[in-house]
């Protein structure tokens, strides 16, 4: 069988169970998944508006975020770009308490090495191995 994208919204119903037909409907999908019956891929933008509104509408603490996401994103056959890079920064969105695109951004970079970080932001001065710097 071929992949199949894997939307917001199923990641969303499987979390919060706020359609609960959905988040059954949902579980199954993951757990054939899990048993390797089938096989799915997501994009980063799946898991920023997942975040985004576990966090923002949902007010799901950050640890419980970062616990479920990487669960389901640490599947085998669950496929997203970067998979590593999200362990990072999911760990600096709850250890540095800084925006989730703050965080993978900075676990981004630091996959170079001695990465320098053009911004204004100075979120990324909280982040140890990063050089911020802004624009002369």
């Amino acid at each position: 069988m071929q992949p199949r994208f894997v939307d917001t919204n199923i990641l969303l119903r499987y979390l919060v169970r706020d359609n609960q037909e959905q988040a059954e409907r949902s579980l199954n999908l993951l757990l054939r998944v899990e048993r390797g019956e089938e096989k799915v891929y997501t994009s980063s933008l799946v898991i920023f508006e997942t975040v985004f509104t576990l966090q923002k509408f949902y007010k799901v603490p950050r640890q419980d975020i970062a616990e479920q996401l990487l669960t389901i994103i640490s599947l085998r056959n669950f496929h997203v770009p970067e998979k590593d890079v999200y362990r990072r920064a999911f760990n600096l969105y709850i250890s540095k308490n800084i925006p989730f695109g703050d965080a993978y951004n900075a676990a981004y970079a630091l996959e170079e090495e001695q990465p320098v970080v053009y911004s204004w932001d100075k979120d990324f001065d909280k982040i140890d191995g990063i050089t911020r710097v802004e624009p002369e």
